[in-house]
């Protein structure tokens, strides 16, 4: 990574470390201080402008491209079809190909559907391509992933669309780009991208060890708890437990599966959320959907005991209601008998640990000022923490800001 990067993310984490403390032990539970928003006035895009205002394959916008999908490849069944009566589609190949897409796509979809439908009475919203099996866009294209769609209004009216990309962002479409004057471009992440999934996170049934040796559901966590961890040379050691980065119990959402043998443990969490890899000499820290079988994971044989490298066997997905991201003072945690990282979003266990730390500051002074308060009072609100959210948006910023192609082409400065 470019060193000037690296020199602003540290002036800007170092900004949040002085400012925002402070405010996180200063607000509770709710929106906070400030008046009551009014509902914003709706500004309709300029021919050829695009939001966000960076490129669409990074991480701001849709992220990166993850490969073609086929009808013979195994990512084929992650394409859902759209046969939403309130939104044509042109089909001119037709395969019914522009009605397949992923589920966010056909999601946000839906939504701009009643939205042209409120804005114009009568009117429909109208896709003229979807998912491209025949290799008619660019390169790494997002309509190939099934993760893009080209729109218009069902009259084609091209005084429209400018308000009609309005809608799209509205939507909540990752980006969207007024392309030309036949059709608004808009795309979306990933499945399993970390945005589109709301961080890294564990299932509510995933289980940790308490200090007292007891074993407890993720879900059930009370602030102040210490459980299983374990330091950056890999010493297993209690950590306490500050906080939930996200907290949402139903929310229903895809988790990878990483079984190990000898011994059997399953680790189940997002595909964005980082595990470790590797053994304690030479352990690294990386995205769940990058382990795969072969691959050693870091697994506890037990409390006071060292951590040992064991082969994973099997991965696949499973459905659960319910996800939830813990943070402990020292930025692991063992679930399920398996060493991962508290982080997501970014493949650097360290710099998000070091993001972290305000809100390590802000425990210990609670602590220090409350030494008896009760844990079992803690209320954590459903959703993402206000802390993560701004780090997120602030992490975007940096990698992004120098990245304004609409054809997804990004440099750093």
């Amino acid at each position: 990574m470019d060193v000037r990067l690296h020199l602003k993310q540290i002036a800007l984490l170092c900004f949040i470390c002085l400012f925002l403390t402070p405010c996180g032990l200063a607000c509770g539970p709710g929106r906070g201080y400030g008046k009551r928003r009014h509902p914003k006035k709706l500004t309709p895009l300029a021919y050829k402008q695009f939001i966000p205002n960076v490129a669409e394959k990074t991480l701001g916008a849709s992220g990166k491209y993850e490969g073609k999908i086929t009808r013979n490849s195994d990512r084929f069944k992650e394409l859902i079809p759209n046969y939403n009566p309130d939104i044509i589609f042109k089909d001119e190949e037709n395969t019914n190909a522009d009605r397949l897409m992923t589920q966010r796509c056909k999601d946000k979809l839906n939504s701009l559907a009643i939205s042209v439908m409120n804005q114009w009475p009568g009117l429909k919203l109208r896709v003229t391509e979807g998912w491209d099996e025949d290799g008619h866009h660019f390169e790494e294209s997002l309509h190939y992933e099934g993760r893009a769609v080209d729109i218009t209004t069902s009259d084609r009216d091209k005084s429209k669309y400018g308000m009609l990309s309005r809608l799209a962002v509205e939507a909540g479409f990752d980006w969207v780009y007024y392309e030309s004057k036949a059709h608004i471009h808009c795309s979306v992440k990933a499945e399993n991208s970390v945005a589109a999934k709301s961080g890294g996170c564990f299932p509510g049934s995933g289980t940790v060890t308490l200090a007292d040796g007891r074993r407890k559901h993720i879900k059930d966590l009370k602030v102040g708890e210490r459980v299983l961890a374990a330091d950056e040379k890999g010493n297993v050691l209690f950590s306490d437990f500050i906080m939930f980065m996200d907290h949402d119990p139903t929310t229903r959402r895809q988790f990878l599966v990483i079984e190990t043998s000898e011994p059997f443990n399953k680790l189940t969490l997002t595909a964005a959320h980082l595990v470790f890899t590797g053994n304690i000499s030479a352990m690294r820290a990386t995205y769940a959907s990058n382990v795969k079988p072969g691959d050693t994971v870091l697994v506890s044989a037990g409390i006071h005991k060292t951590l040992e490298s064991v082969t994973v066997t099997r991965i696949y997905t499973e459905e659960y209601e319910g996800s939830y991201a813990p943070v402990t003072a020292h930025g692991t945690i063992i679930v399920d008998q398996v060493l991962a990282s508290c982080y997501a979003v970014i493949e650097n266990h360290k710099w998000a640990h070091w993001a972290f730390a305000p809100v390590r500051l802000s425990h210990e002074l609670m602590t220090w000022i409350f030494p008896a308060r009760d844990s079992n009072v803690t209320f954590q609100e459903d959703g993402i923490n206000w802390y993560s959210n701004v780090l997120f948006h602030i992490g975007s910023w940096l990698l992004d800001r120098d990245s304004f192609h609409p054809l997804g082409i990004s440099h750093l400065s």
